[in-house]
């Protein structure tokens, strides 16, 4: 229980809160029985009389809703913020009205309950000076109208009796980056017989000034001027806006603009050009100098824009093949037939340049460059390689494709020029004869490479002859250059020879010579050694035999030389004897001698 119990002084607090309250409460109606009111200071007052017992304006006019000479009903004029008197409440009914608020990026849209009725076939009521609807009183007087108003209220907080003004909101009008503001009033003059859209006019702050755009002589409906990028307070009971993204003109394009708007132009091509009229800028029709790549603020309702490319363009006649632009996407395999009867396809390329001065041309001519496409080049091309093909046969078109291709080149040029449009080349794609034709040129063309096959095979064996020839020549070569080589070799071995001859010759000579010299130097030399030595030995042989007597000197020196040479002393053999019964030394030698040859040595017989 004591959890749920309220703490006293909450009881206290939330007592006296209460009787504060009901002291204010009665103090207002103390205050408001003695005609006593107070306006807070973000309101005002709107005052509604509820009787008038004395003067003529007693009652409000027919059709009028708001009291401007003190009538019974609503007044005109609002009570400021702060204390006003002599209101009693049997009397006047005071309605306390907050000031209206009008945020950033919003407008006040106005719906007047009171004024005079809206005439001349108009649909808005035109704006009257009021200070922004805040002065109800000027509005009336100064002839303000019923219904929807022209003027707006900007963002800000405004003093407005609700009870003569209705207000509502509306965002204002962005216009992006890179679009344009398509506009189309409901409001101003009708339109011309004949004219899509309203001209400019000047001063009325693009379409922010409903009113000066009218006074200006504005026309409604569809307008000639656009508004770029930006923030505008435009009133959209008065207009629409149609956003539209910006005219860009790609690169390797002109931009042909084409105006549905404008004074009537006056034909700038001359007598030459017979084909359309081009005039200048800002008159209606084609216009004459075209718009190079870029951005441009065009309105599309108004004016549009042919993309004339400038730079070459390829064009395919052949089934399913389609470059990016898509100006082929409609051309197809071209079919002709031959002298011969022959009927065969033909894929054909054929690139166009167009000049970009000559881009208003073409298009005032053809309307679109897929018009040129499919008006002049489709049955040009076509016709041009199909009265070629009836000239010839299939072989000869084959074979003279070459020909064919830059005759076509030069032919097409020529009746393309005429149209403004210069021809680049003809180039001739893949050739579909007929699969009997086929057959012959393919059985023909077999036949043609057997003797090609032939033919080289023969010129095959007459370059294996030659080289075989050549191989033997070159294999010979080595021994032919030897034998020259050898010749000369040998000529000059001869001349060496003869020369290394005469050169031991003169040396043979030369060494005779130091021989002889030699022999004669040495004999001379030997000579006188072995005369000196034969002296000598006389001289010592002389002496011995003068002391040991010549028979007894001849015995010792025979013996020496027996010992000296191994003879033994005692005879072997005995070769033979004297009648005396003595043996001479002499023989006894010549017995050792034989006895040596008729006996084989020792050490001979030890060896065999």
């Amino acid at each position: 229980m004591n959890s749920l119990m309220i703490p006293q002084h909450l009881i206290t607090l939330a007592g006296i809160t209460f009787a504060l309250l009901v002291f204010l409460a009665c103090h207002q109606l103390i205050l408001r029985l003695f005609g006593v009111v107070i306006i807070p200071e973000d309101s005002i007052g709107i005052v509604n009389k509820k009787w008038v017992l004395f003067g003529a304006n007693k009652t409000l006019p027919d059709g009028e809703i708001i009291a401007l000479k003190g009538e019974a009903g609503w007044q005109a004029d609002t009570l400021s913020p702060g204390l006003h008197f002599w209101l009693f409440p049997w009397k006047t009914a005071i309605k306390i009205q907050k000031f209206v608020a009008i945020e950033n990026g919003q407008l006040g849209i106005v719906v007047s309950k009171a004024g005079k009725a809206v005439t001349g076939g108009r649909v808005l009521a035109c704006e009257v000076p009021c200070k922004s609807f805040q002065d109800a009183r000027a509005f009336l007087e100064n002839g303000g109208e019923r219904g929807p108003q022209l003027a707006i209220i900007p963002p800000g907080t405004y003093r407005i009796n609700t009870e003569v003004f209705q207000i509502s909101t509306a965002s204002v009008t962005e216009i992006p980056d890179n679009m344009v503001g398509v506009i189309t009033t409901k409001e101003g003059k009708p339109l011309s017989g004949g004219d899509i859209a309203g001209m400019e006019i000047a001063d009325h702050s693009m379409f922010q000034n409903a009113q000066a755009f009218i006074n200006n002589g504005g026309y409604k409906g569809l307008q000639e001027q656009i508004l770029l990028a930006g923030r505008y307070y435009v009133n959209p009971l008065f207009a629409t806006v149609d956003l539209q993204p910006m005219t860009e003109v790609p690169i390797a394009y002109a931009g042909v603009v084409i105006a549905f708007v404008g004074g009537v132009g006056v034909d700038v091509t001359g007598i030459q050009f017979k084909h359309g009229n081009l005039v200048t800028r800002g008159e209606k029709g084609v216009w004459s100098e075209p718009l190079d790549p870029g951005k441009y603020p065009i309105n599309p309702y108004t004016h549009r824009v042919e993309f004339v490319p400038t730079a070459n363009v390829v064009l395919n006649w052949a089934t399913g093949k389609s470059e990016s632009h898509q100006l082929d996407e409609n051309l197809s395999t071209i079919t002709v037939r031959s002298s011969d009867g022959f009927t065969f396809n033909l894929d054909i390329s054929q690139i166009i340049h167009i000049p970009r001065n000559d881009a208003p041309k073409v298009i005032a001519r053809f309307g679109s460059v897929s018009n040129l496409v499919t008006q002049v080049l489709e049955p040009t091309i076509g016709n041009y390689f199909r009265n070629a093909a009836q000239g010839s046969d299939v072989i000869d078109f084959l074979r003279e494709r070459e020909q064919r291709q830059n005759d076509a080149k030069k032919s097409i040029g020529n009746a393309l020029e005429e149209y403004n449009v210069g021809a680049v080349d003809t180039l001739i794609g893949d050739i579909v004869p007929p699969p009997e034709l086929m057959k012959t040129l393919t059985d023909r063309k077999l036949a043609e490479q057997e003797q090609v096959t032939y033919n080289t095979q023969k010129i095959a064996e007459e370059a294996r002859k030659d080289l075989q020839q050549a191989r033997a020549i070159a294999e010979t070569q080595p021994r032919v250059v030897d034998a020259e080589r050898s010749v000369a070799i040998a000529g000059y071995a001869a001349d060496a020879a003869i020369k290394a001859a005469e050169g031991q010759a003169k040396a043979k000579k030369l060494n005779a010579e130091a021989d002889a010299e030699v022999i004669r130097v040495v004999g001379a030399a030997e000579g006188g050694k072995i005369t000196a030595i034969g002296t000598a030995e006389a001289d010592v042989i002389r002496q011995k035999t003068d002391a040991l007597g010549a028979e007894h000197y001849a015995t010792i020196e025979s013996i020496t030389a027996l010992a000296q040479s191994g003879i033994s002393l005692v005879p072997q053999i005995v070769a033979g004897s004297s009648d005396k019964g003595e043996g001479s030394l002499v023989n006894a030698l010549l017995g050792s001698l034989l006895a040596k040859q008729i006996t084989p040595d020792k050490k001979s017989q030890e060896g065999v």
